[in-house]
């Protein structure tokens, strides 16, 4: 029975693991110019909250995922990657408008060097955002550019097949997700077929378990499917006595997948709520918002109830005040 998995899909948690794992090869695939320029040997950071900080009260749409990461080139010299990744969303007329909002309060609030890069993951291929340009007023106009690839365009199939980088095998991931959106069926032949090619690559059994969370978080399958899947899997790894994703693995992967998919919600709702909040009852201070960030799932369902009759801050302070102590 073909089952449409399109309500199901999840792009943004599993990207964002997976450029946390594969920063170098991502950009080597990507935008080689800008791995060409990193000293790798002096690692990298990730700046999850500096972002967080500048990009709270942005009016965001679509589905994307955003990571800020401090990188040295070979001089010496810090730089900061801003890195998009625009995900199964309607073209949007502001996309660009919104990339170069995001570069200049990193510039105004951190004053670093920002190297701009987008990654479109739709599937519409006529839309390749690059710059965002003002109209000249007399003298004083803007063009703000940035970098941004298209994963439709990495065809053909064979040249994907062929190559040796890790990133490669998200790519085939992804376009392959969203090619068989109304598909399970198919999805099930290519879940099959993308995990099998982890095993004939040689890699790592590192590699392969966080390729193999990737893909299997990325490709959803209904129930019915997923116990095929596993079974069929178990049967190739005897086969070929790879014994690497376990019983026991799997379900620390459920588990895994089901915390994730909680916390996410808990950010979306979390992030919504203190947008609403900055409207009613202006900037928040920071021990007001870390005492928000705090909240259960629960409490902030109630908050987003109760905030509709706050008129200022100071009805926020009183409802904080008035929870009861966590036990």
């Amino acid at each position: 029975m073909d089952t449409p998995t399109a309500e199901r899909d999840d792009y943004d948690h599993p990207w964002k693991q997976v450029l946390e794992h594969y920063l170098a090869p991502f950009l080597a695939f990507c935008f080689p110019a800008a791995h060409a320029g990193i000293d790798w040997s002096r690692g990298y950071v990730f700046l999850d909250t500096e972002l967080q900080q500048i990009t709270r009260d942005a009016e965001l749409t679509g589905r994307h995922v955003d990571k800020l990461v401090k990188v040295w080139k070979f001089g010496g010299e810090e730089t900061w990657l801003l890195i998009h990744i625009e995900i199964q969303s309607q073209e949007d007329p502001n996309f660009a408008e919104r990339m170069f909002i995001y570069y200049y309060r990193i510039y105004d609030r951190y004053r670093r060097p920002i190297e701009s890069l987008a990654i479109l993951g739709d599937e519409r291929a006529g839309w390749r955002p690059t710059q965002f340009q003002t109209p000249l007023v007399w003298e004083t106009a803007l063009n703000f550019r940035f970098r941004s690839v298209k994963l439709l365009d990495y065809q053909p199939w064979e040249q994907l097949e062929a190559s040796t980088n890790p990133f490669a095998t998200v790519v085939m991931a992804h376009l392959k997700t969203m090619e068989t959106r109304h598909d399970s069926e198919g999805r099930l032949r290519w879940k099959l077929t993308l995990i099998r090619r982890l095993y004939e690559q040689g890699l790592s059994r590192d590699d392969i378990l966080r390729l193999f969370h990737f893909l299997d978080w990325l490709m959803w399958l209904p129930e019915e499917l997923t116990d095929r899947f596993w079974q069929t899997l178990q049967t190739y790894e005897e086969e070929h006595q790879m014994a690497y994703v376990t019983s026991v693995e799997r379900l620390g992967i459920k588990k895994g997948r089901a915390e994730g998919r909680v916390e996410g919600m808990h950010e979306e709702r979390l992030t919504l709520i203190q947008r609403q909040l900055t409207r009613r009852c202006g900037e928040l201070a920071p021990a007001t918002v870390a005492q928000i960030e705090h909240l259960s799932m629960d409490q902030l369902g109630a908050l987003a109830e109760a905030l509709l009759d706050f008129s200022d801050v100071d009805d926020l302070h009183a409802w904080l005040q008035a929870l009861p102590p966590a036990e």
